[in-house]
């Protein structure tokens, strides 16, 4: 599901400010694999997750995520194959506090041409299955944090992605949230999802369901 093979990183390649973010990384996931990244700011560790995330793809070296080379492929079709092969869950949930709750669980079909009464659907049941239907039509600021959470994580399903990324997603929660929040991609996990979680939260790397720690250091894998 997801390669790495001597992938390297670099920004601002050949100018003062030049960075080099990730060195040599070789990494394979398999589908149904639940793992999660480790490391101090600046390790990689972010560029490491938007490279897997198909934001951007490497400067060299070969990264295949869901069966699809990155290397040369150009920015719109990153694009289009991010949307359709990735789910992503935000440390700040990133909801847009104007929009309805259903609204904003929805936004991720609206580039993928899916009808709005297709759209309505799979947000409704997506809802109902976090138990949020009574909370289908309010704001998302007028709902709690642990609410928050749960449209975050429906939002990420929306478009049934296969691999969901989640950037360090109990940074803000209390230890009730942060353990819920691990319930629900365990329970992903087993309907297959491919699952990789940037964290050094404890409560998510004891998580009985993770099945490796990948710490990242200087831009390099060090274990895992």
């Amino acid at each position: 599901m997801i390669e790495l093979s001597r992938v390297n990183k670099i920004y601002n390649q050949g100018k003062a400010n030049e960075v080099h973010a990730l060195r040599d990384i070789d990494l394979a996931v398999e589908q149904g694999e639940m793992v999660c990244l480790q490391g101090a700011s600046g390790s990689g560790k972010s560029t490491l997750l938007s490279i897997i995330g198909c934001v951007f793809g490497p400067t060299s070296g070969r990264a295949v995520i869901g069966g699809k080379p990155l290397s040369r492929l150009p920015d719109r079709f990153l694009t289009i194959h991010r949307r359709n092969t990735i789910g992503f869950i935000f440390q700040q949930f990133n909801l847009i506090a104007a929009l309805s709750v259903l609204d904003n669980v929805c936004l991720p079909l609206l580039p993928l041409g899916v009808a709005p009464g297709e759209r309505k659907k799979k947000g409704e049941e997506l809802l109902e299955r976090f138990g949020l239907s009574h909370r289908i039509g309010f704001r998302a600021d007028q709902i709690s944090g642990g609410e928050m959470q749960r449209v975050a994580i429906a939002r990420a399903l929306v478009n049934d992605p296969p691999i969901i990324l989640a950037d360090e997603p109990t940074a803000h929660l209390d230890t009730r949230l942060s353990r819920e929040f691990m319930e629900i991609m365990a329970e992903l996990k087993k309907g297959g999802k491919t699952i990789v979680i940037a964290s050094h939260d404890e409560l998510v790397t004891a998580c009985g369901a993770i099945d490796r720690i990948i710490a990242v250091r200087d831009g390099r894998i060090t274990e895992g």
